[in-house]
This record gives structure tokens, sequence and C-alpha cells, in this order.
């Protein structure tokens, strides 16, 4: 077989070629991932009592920061439907009363607690009082509303009943707007999903 400088050259180049792209591929930067879920944290409830979050592992959740006294607070209404008809087994929601918008959470655990199950029938789990922005922002909100943390989105709580929605590997999924109704559609479908 006779080469030609030609073809040679064609052999190399191509040899070249695809050694440059095995280098580049292999070099490209994987996304940066998060190996921290909700799994991670125990917080408080509304009782003072230890609420492990790893508990939670196999289920969907909606974590809420909720207030009293808000023009949102209707809201309540719909996430207690919400439970009833998706929880306790697959999915649960989680609400953490806040008082970091105009003061609308100024009560105690026990004035929320009492609120809740006396104006809304709630059942599903209601957490202590905590900040959910600022330097003393409890640090679930912190992973919640930080992409380092989360590896969704750096997304801060902009009012109260902003929601979260985690899947049953801990993991953030979605971020729905305080003014979006529990029992939208985005959250139904992926309740169903």
């Amino acid at each position: 077989m006779k080469f030609t400088t030609r073809k040679f050259g064609k052999i190399l180049t191509m040899k070249l070629i695809t050694l440059l792209f095995m280098t580049l591929s292999a070099a490209q930067p994987t996304p940066p991932s998060s190996n921290k879920t909700v799994h991670q944290f125990t917080v408080t409830d509304i009782d003072g009592q230890a609420f492990d979050l790893s508990n939670l592992k196999g289920k969907k959740v909606m974590i809420v920061n909720v207030a009293s006294k808000c023009g949102l607070t209707p809201q309540y209404e719909k996430l207690q439907a919400l439970y009833e008809t998706y929880g306790p087994n697959k999915f649960v929601i989680l609400g953490f009363p806040a008082n970091n918008f105009l003061w609308q959470e100024p009560g105690t655990n026990q004035d929320i607690k009492s609120f809740c199950s006396t104006k809304y029938d709630v059942t599903f789990p209601m957490m202590s009082k905590i900040s959910v922005k600022g330097k003393d922002k409890h640090p679930l909100y912190k992973f919640l509303t930080t992409k380092s943390e989360n590896g969704l989105s750096d997304e801060g709580v902009s009012w109260n009943f902003q929601k979260f929605l985690i899947d049953e590997n801990g993991e953030l999924v979605k971020v729905i707007s305080p003014r979006t109704q529990p029992d939208d559609k985005v959250v139904t479908d992926w309740l169903n999903q």
C-alpha cells in the first residue's frame, strides 16, 4: 500500500480531530450538583418537638411560609384540602410561620396553633415560627433559596405563602409564587406524576 503525503496528512488530521474531540468531551465541566437535600434538616415543630425531615423520605413535600394576618391567609383552607386529598402517606405539607413580611405573623407558637386549628382545621404539620429571609434566615430556608445548596435556583422568599415543592428524594424541584393557589394545576399535576 502506497501512502502519499496527502493521504498521510488526512489520516493524521482525522486522528488529531478525534483525539481533540475526546479530550474536550472529557474536560467538559459537569453541572454543579448538590448532594444536599431537605432530609438533612431537623426543625422544631409548633409544640417545640424535634421534627426530623429525613422521616419524609419517599414522600413529596410542600414547604410553605405562612402568616395569620395576611391577605393570602385564606390559602390555609386550600392547603388543608390538598393535604386531605393527597396526604399524609405520599404527600406532606409543612407550614412554617414567619413574621418577615409587614409583621403579619405576630403571635406566639401557641397563638398560631390555636388560630390554625380553630379557623382552618389545619391538620398538616406546623412548625415553630422562624425567619425565612435576612441575617437570621433559618438554615432550611437558606437551602431552599440558594442554588449552590439546592442545585435548582437562587430564589428568595418574596412574600407569605411561597411554596417549595420537594420530591421523594428530598430535592427541590419547583418554587411556586405566593399568589398561586395551593391547588393550582401546576401543583396537582406534580402530585399526580
